[in-house]
């Protein structure tokens, strides 16, 4: 008696327990339940193969082909069993649990979301060729933290909306940058041969054009806060002068974000072409086809808005139980849920000795938000949501960024990466967010003047 072949993605589905195909099944015998126990098996758990989605019966191959999807979706990335808070926190969110309950449930809920957001985008690339999928992808890299901000936007939280901003490229720049140069310079402390200290190196040029793209948007910032403390006049007065000095520079930053686009994926491709380098050893392929992917995107982002609605909604309860101001939940809360699979992306490489790909992750991702993401913000506010956010943050944001900043430039200016370099810019955000954390919950705001300006 011939043993039983092993099921592809060929292989017909179990009907009664035995398997539909005459050849494959085995009358009377163990080899019955093995090869049934088997096809099971690879349907409920096998990553790349789920027998039946060649089955000409759709009412076979359509489920074979959404369970399939579903979990090449969940294998994706190692954070994903938290995708069990999601519906824990939507239904937290409906029968109006502790406020804290709520705001924590939602706040991990949306780490794992975040990934998968990730990973449909990148399936989606693959298939799009790199100029669209470059483009693609500067879209939708920072699609959690863009969806978070609208939710809070439209319910009036200016203030959680310009900190998450910042605390988004902050943490890209000073956060994660300093875990890849600190991780990575302890793997690739010595030489292999020489067993001599060394540094890592990575596309000086690259960085030198993003890091001053870095200076603009923080002089973006600068402008309106010093305008606005030089002005004479009644708030009000002042307070119109800056919004329109903000919808105009938002309008010059976009297309500057667009500029920037043409100049990396067209007109100088090659000055990014050593992180292409990098990854030529190892090609990818697509898991799934682009309408797939797109369907997992589109779920995805809605229960992101979900997720995100009640995350915003707790944020004044939990101000007021907790005793934290509303910028450190903005400023370092919020982009750690946005980030968390990016971050740890970006140390894997940096392990790796691939320090351009992990640059390209943190720089990248601070490019986005600070010439996508929040001149978008100011537009929407302006022209949709009719909410008066601008460019004038609070003053001590201001100037932490603008250090911050300051900082990155000098550390990447030499196209070299250390430990030590990178202990430095994690102690630099360690002190911003402590300094942000022992901030009283209305400090910030009385300095401004008035909420959200």
């Amino acid at each position: 008696m011939s043993a039983a072949r092993e099921p592809d993605e060929n292989s017909p589905l179990l009907v009664n327990g035995r398997a539909t195909s005459n050849s494959d099944a085995l009358p009377n015998g163990d080899g019955d339940h093995d090869g049934a126990r088997t096809t099971a098996m690879h349907f409920l758990l096998k990553y790349d193969r789920t027998p039946g989605r060649d089955n000409p019966n759709r009412l076979i191959r359509y489920p074979s082909e959404t369970w399939h999807v579903t979990k090449l979706t969940l294998y994706s990335n190692y954070v994903n069993f938290l995708l069990i808070m999601v519906p824990l926190g939507i239904v937290a969110g409906e029968l109006q649990w502790s406020p804290t309950a709520v705001f924590t449930i939602n706040f991990f809920a949306i780490i794992p979301l975040a990934a998968v957001l990730s990973f449909a985008t990148e399936q989606i690339s693959m298939k799009l060729g790199d100029a669209i999928g470059g483009l693609l992808n500067a879209t939708f890299g920072n699609a959690v933290e863009l969806i978070v901000s609208i939710v809070a936007l439209k319910e009036g939280q200016i203030e959680v909306v310009q900190s998450s901003m910042l605390g988004s490229i902050l943490s890209n720049l000073l956060l994660v940058m300093g875990m890849c140069f600190f991780f990575g310079g302890i793997v690739n402390m010595r030489h292999p041969s020489t067993q001599l200290g060394q540094e890592q190196g990575f596309a000086s040029a690259t960085a030198q054009t993003t890091c001053s793209l870095m200076t603009l948007s923080s002089a973006s910032l600068v402008i309106p806060a010093t305008l606005y403390n030089v002005l004479d006049g009644n708030n009000e007065d002042k307070e119109r002068t800056v919004l329109l000095l903000s919808r105009g520079t938002a309008i010059i930053l976009l297309l500057l974000y667009v500029l920037y686009l043409w100049f990396q994926l067209r007109t100088h491709q090659n000055l990014f072409d050593s992180e292409q380098q990098l990854s030529e050893d190892e090609p990818e392929v697509p898991l799934m086809g682009a309408i797939p992917a797109a369907l997992v995107l589109v779920v995805t982002t809605v229960l992101v808005a979900i997720c995100a609605d009640y995350l915003v909604g707790s944020i004044d309860d939990v101000v007021e139980s907790a005793h934290i101001s509303r910028n450190f939940i903005g400023m370092i809360l919020i982009p750690i849920v946005g980030n968390a699979a990016e971050h740890v992306t970006a140390v894997v490489v940096a392990v790796r000795n691939k320090m351009d790909l992990a640059m390209g992750v943190a720089i990248g991702s601070s490019i986005q938000i600070a010439l996508l993401v929040t001149p978008f913000l100011v537009i929407l506010g302006w022209a949709v949501l009719d909410q008066p956010m601008s460019l004038h943050f609070e003053t001590f944001e201001t100037v932490a960024f603008a250090f911050s900043v300051m900082v990155v430039t000098y550390t990447v200016q030499d196209g070299r990466s250390n430990y030590l370099e990178g202990a430095m810019l994690l102690g630099l955000y360690l002190i911003i967010a402590l300094a942000f954390y022992v901030t009283p919950s209305d400090a910030l705001g009385r300095a401004l003047g008035v909420v959200g300006l």
